[in-house]
């Protein structure tokens, strides 16, 4: 299991990661926009070029993020605009951290099979941190 930072912007991720990819190097591991998702996914014609997904190897770790979209939710706030992804080993481990981590919190996406390949869910836990489970069932 690994844990990471995901990060949330409201229109300038992209930005950011080039900014960041300038500041650590390396190459970027995927970066998607959310005109890259499914049609029946409802993203605003608008926002199709802000990014969905975006991943930068630092170290032994990943730095992730994303553009906000109005079909989700609110943009995000300064301070409040992180998660903390784990990569989990199985989809079992991913339904026992998920019903453990939003006991007492909200559960925003209970794990589901997702488009990219993986068995992802995400929650709040009772403290108000976000966490992001993710199991990745096809080869990225």
């Amino acid at each position: 299991m690994t844990l990471d930072p995901y990060l949330s912007f409201d229109g300038n991720c992209r930005e950011a990661f080039d900014f960041y990819k300038q500041v650590f190097g390396g190459e970027f591991r995927a970066m998607l926009t959310f005109g890259e998702a499914p049609p029946d996914v409802g993203i605003p014609q608008g926002e199709k070029d802000r990014i969905m997904h975006v991943s930068l190897p630092i170290g032994s770790s990943t730095l992730m993020g994303s553009d906000s979209c109005s079909a989700f939710g609110p943009p995000p706030r300064a301070g409040d605009n992180f998660s903390i992804a784990i990569s989990s080993s199985s989809r079992e481990e991913t339904d026992d951290l998920f019903a453990k981590l939003s006991q007492g919190g909200a559960a925003e996406m209970p794990p589901q099979d997702m488009f990219w390949g993986a068995y992802f869910g995400s929650c709040t836990d009772r403290y108000g941190i976000r966490w992001q489970i993710n199991h990745q069932t096809e080869a990225q």
